[in-house]
């Protein structure tokens, strides 16, 4: 058996202030005063889901990478959007606050609608996105029928109903869970396909998983009941308006958010690529971290780019 991985803590990790009296909490690695990227965990999840490969290469590259809680997970305040292109005024603070003119973003499964709603209302500051596995509009002219998210769009309105209770139950269990962090996600990597089992059995990834659960669970566990009620809403613009280069990693064994669904989206970006992983699934991504931000950090300032954003 392999031994245990011990993580560094982040370089840097607090909250700052947004709209309406609220906070969004966060977690720095690499260099202070890098090139920025900001990663948006999936769902769930929260702001230390960054790989270890990638905190090195940060490190060795001279990049700041900036993990973001949602609202409802870790210290940033419960709120639920009114739509994801909402949000994006809140990560306008977030980068002031920390001194970020303007960034790259990779966005993890449920994190991919929001670093395309950056790529719609902020081209002046987004120079590129990665996605990996990211879920698809579920509503409008754009929706991507089936997969997983169609459970969540048919019970929509309970969830909105009970968002809290639900929370608070999300909440207690991992509260249950958190002495047996690690025979919980050995649990969860028993059933699931091939990729996802094999790199949640790596020491590192499986260090990461449980050191994230278990710190961004700390106080609350909304943000997953929230990701969901936005998904299943219009979002607030479309895939056209990304008018930002976008660079879309999908596994063609993702049993979450099926690989049609990737392609579905990548069609309807102006400037996008779609790379298969193949013999992957949903975590798929995570597993050539490398290759991502390298692609990603390749990715420039654009002449014009600072159109207007998307009404």
């Amino acid at each position: 058996m392999s031994a245990p991985v011990t993580l560094d803590r982040p370089a840097l990790e607090g909250s700052v202030a947004v709209r309406d009296g609220r906070r969004l909490s966060f977690a720095e690695y690499g260099a202070p005063r890098g090139r920025a990227v900001v990663w948006m965990h999936g769902t769930p999840g929260a702001r230390r889901q960054v790989p270890v490969e990638a905190r090195r290469l940060a490190l060795e590259q001279g990049v700041r990478i900036i993990g973001v809680d949602r609202p409802g997970i870790g210290s940033s305040t419960p709120h639920v959007y009114r739509d994801l292109l909402d949000w994006t005024h809140d990560l306008e603070h977030l980068l002031d606050a920390l001194g970020v003119e303007a960034t790259h973003l990779v966005g993890l499964s449920g994190g991919g609608p929001y670093v395309l709603a950056a790529g719609a209302a902020l081209p002046g500051r987004v120079h590129g996105i990665a996605v990996l596995g990211g879920v698809a509009p579920t509503v409008g002219p754009d929706a991507a029928e089936g997969g997983a998210i169609s459970l969540a769009v048919r019970l929509a309105p309970l969830l909105a109903l009970g968002r809290v209770p639900l929370g608070v139950a999300l909440n207690q269990l991992v509260r249950l869970a958190r002495p047996v962090a690690g025979s919980f996600l050995d649990l969860y990597a028993a059933v699931q396909p091939p990729g996802d089992k094999t790199l949640l059995s790596r020491p590192e990834f499986r260090a990461m998983f449980v050191d994230d659960l278990l710190n961004g669970n700390r106080f609350q566990s909304t943000a997953p009941i929230s990701d969901l009620l936005l998904f299943c809403r219009d979002w607030g613009f479309a895939p056209a308006d990304v008018r930002v280069p976008v660079r879309w990693w999908h596994g063609d064994d993702d049993h979450i958010v099926p690989l049609r669904h990737g392609r579905h989206v990548v069609d309807r970006l102006p400037d996008a690529e779609l790379t298969v992983i193949e013999g992957e699934s949903h975590l798929g991504g995570l597993g050539v971290v490398e290759e991502v931000l390298g692609t990603l950090l390749d990715l420039g300032p654009r002449r014009g780019a600072g159109a207007a954003a998307p009404a």
